[in-house]
């Protein structure tokens, strides 16, 4: 059933208006600024990385790691920003002939992460200019941004909100804290940040009204889809924690044993689910506006889903 474009918060889309041309920042003059990334740093921050848990690694080989695991931290985002762009322009067309304030934030917004998409691939073009040769992403943007938009638009918008929350977590809790991450790195999700924190509001206000029209039916639809969506996340980290291992091991410049290789595998996996699942699942906002969407029975089955995930069952 599609939502009614009625309703809408119109002040609210205004500020975030406001808020987008405030804010607004170029790729090259205001993030890259023609630099580099130095390898002598950290990319991603221990609070994401999970770095402690390797304790058979060294500091330069857990420094090494961080830099392997937040150059996958980007590309994950360019991954799913693919699907996002689409889902927005797919909301705004019922806006086309709504209110005007709305359909601006939601044009906004889509042009934002076109720009995130180019931001992502200029930026694993420069980690690839200094981490050795052999890293593999292989994910397809459009086969994922289809396969994530064969859903329905309240499960999409659910997992669109919940990962555009966790991003903004991530910087303040532990990209912006950590003096010893590479500035480029921390420039990158700074400005990054700074338009998620505004995507965000616009995908509850969507997600609020979408729910508006959904049937009791309807629903119990879109949580079973929700879990499937996260079930597919989780298979993209799986492949990925196997592949960054590999990387790693070909290209740290001593031999691991086959128990080391297997907790590398098993604590990047870690890594991955706290960074893309579970760090999500519990910020607060995104539990507030889940509790209020769906019932106790719904709720016990997202938990049960989530279950194998958070105690690191692979």
């Amino acid at each position: 059933m599609a939502a009614s474009p009625g309703n809408v918060d119109s002040d609210r889309f205004a500020r975030v208006i406001a808020a987008s041309k405030r804010i607004r920042w170029d790729i090259d003059k205001d993030v890259i600024r023609e630099r580099v990334f130095d390898t002598r740093q950290k990319f991603l921050p221990d609070g994401l990385s999970k770095t402690d848990q390797f304790d058979f690694l060294s500091g330069d080989e857990k420094k090494y790691l961080s830099q392997i695991q937040g150059r996958t931290y980007s590309n994950v985002f360019g991954l799913v920003e693919r699907y996002i762009d689409a889902l927005v322009l797919n909301l705004s067309r019922e806006h086309f002939f709504g209110d005007q304030v709305t359909l601006e934030a939601l044009i906004r917004f889509a042009d934002e992460e076109l720009k995130h998409q180019e931001l992502f691939r200029r930026i694993d073009s420069l980690i690839a200019d200094q981490l050795p040769a052999g890293y593999r992403f292989d994910w397809n943007p459009n086969d994922i941004a289809r396969a994530v938009l064969s859903k329905g638009t309240w499960a999409v918008l659910l997992l669109t909100l919940h990962i555009e929350l966790f991003t903004q977590a991530h910087y303040r809790q532990s990209i912006e804290p950590d003096p010893a991450l590479s500035p480029l790195f921390k420039d990158v999700f700074l400005y990054h940040w700074k338009e998620e924190s505004q995507h965000a509001i616009i995908d509850e206000l969507e997600l609020k009204r979408v729910d508006a029209a959904l049937s009791g039916e309807d629903k119990d639809l879109g949580v079973d889809q929700f879990i499937e969506l996260v079930g597919a996340v989780d298979g993209i980290l799986k492949s990925q924690a196997v592949e960054d291992a590999r990387y790693f091991i070909e290209t740290a410049g001593r031999a691991f044993s086959a128990e080391e290789t297997g907790k590398l595998k098993a604590g990047l996996l870690k890594a991955y689910r706290w960074q893309f699942i579970l760090s999500g699942a519990e910020q607060p906002h995104f539990l507030k506006v889940l509790v209020s969407l769906i019932n106790e029975a719904q709720g016990r089955r997202i938990q049960a889903a989530l279950a194998p995930i958070a105690e690191g069952a692979i």
